[in-house]
């Protein structure tokens, strides 16, 4: 049975300071949950607090106030170790800059998070990263090279590294900010089909309007807060 409403992460009153060298209030309050199989953009100028909102649902920032949910588990009291297994099982990541290894070949790029996991064989992951690979359309691309590959398909590659666990919930940073038109196209795409399809929730941060008008619903900063 599909849980088609679960929900997958809930923010509570976050509010982050920064100290240095003097105290500013970065974050306000910041309050909204997400479901199963939504695809959010998060906008807002630069400096509105959206990197660093993102670094906080991820759970790599853990120095605010308020409370973070990841399937319904609260993150405050989890200690490093806890909370790089729910990093590297729950959240799949995806940056501007596609951060691909050029030693390894396509597929042992995806493979590679799936290794650090563990749970399963490495000839398990290695049909799991080809299957994804399948999904992206980029099979063919499996044993090249990543600097053989063209920059849309270099950030297909890394959907693909970011869906090698099975996470909860996908997090992008400005994933299409590198790309062309044509490109950017294609990773909206390719994210709208992992939402509708595979109900993988999506959370993108995102200075492309365009973009972010196409997902399901937009989340608008401003000022550290939330204001649509």
């Amino acid at each position: 049975m599909t849980h088609i409403h679960k929900e997958v992460l809930r923010a509570n009153n976050i509010t982050k300071y920064f100290h240095d060298p003097m105290t500013i209030k970065v974050l306000d309050q910041i309050n909204f949950s997400l479901t199963q199989s939504e695809f959010v953009s998060v906008i807002g100028k630069s400096g509105c607090g959206k990197s660093t909102l993102l670094y906080i649902l991820s759970t790599m920032d853990t120095d605010y106030e308020g409370e973070l949910f990841i399937d319904s588990v609260l993150m405050g009291d989890k200690n490093e170790k806890e909370l790089a297994r729910v990093r590297n099982e729950k959240i799949g990541f995806v940056f501007q800059f596609h951060y691909l290894l050029n030693e390894f070949s396509v597929l042992k790029n995806v493979m590679l998070p799936g290794l650090k996991l563990g749970k399963y064989s490495e000839k398990e992951i290695e049909h799991r990263a080809y299957e994804k690979l399948k999904v992206l359309g980029i099979e063919h691309e499996a044993l090249k090279m990543p600097n053989q590959l063209s920059g849309g398909q270099k950030q297909r590659v890394a959907i693909a590294r970011a869906l090698i666990n099975d996470p909860l919930l996908i997090m992008g940073d400005e994933p299409t900010g590198n790309l062309d038109k044509k490109n950017s196209d294609i990773v909206f795409n390719t994210f709208q089909q992992l939402a509708e399809e595979f109900h993988q929730t999506l959370l993108i941060v995102t200075h492309d309007n365009e973009f972010a008008s196409k997902t399901s619903r937009i989340i608008e900063m401003q000022d550290g807060r939330i204001i649509n």
